[in-house]
């Protein structure tokens, strides 16, 4: 009988103890997730001023003018028909306007 009391106090002896480890970590765990909030706010605030449109004040008109002309010729030479194509084309692109930071 005293080797059965014995194995049943080194069971309650265990028991107890992985109780009170849980308990612990559980308790702990409310520090631990302040920490990693912590943690995460001092990341986002190192990060510094973001983009935010209510604070942005934008005017500018992009104006792009293209003319192109193709000019293809049929040449009869000896031996056949050929082919020949010019492309001309000419690009203009304009940026006006003015763009601020901080306008309200």
């Amino acid at each position: 009988m005293k080797i059965f009391k014995k194995q049943a106090q080194v069971t309650i002896e265990y028991v107890t103890l992985v109780v009170i480890v849980i308990g612990g970590l559980i308790a702990m765990s409310i520090y631990f997730k302040r920490a990693m909030q912590g943690r995460w706010r001092s990341a986002l605030d190192n990060l510094g001023e973001q983009y935010d449109p209510r604070f942005a004040n934008t005017d500018i008109r992009h104006k792009l003018y293209s003319h192109s002309v193709t000019k293809i010729r049929a040449i009869n030479a000896d031996g056949g028909w050929y082919t020949s194509r010019t492309d001309e084309i000419v690009t203009n692109e304009l940026k006006t306007g003015y763009r601020s930071i901080g306008a309200y």
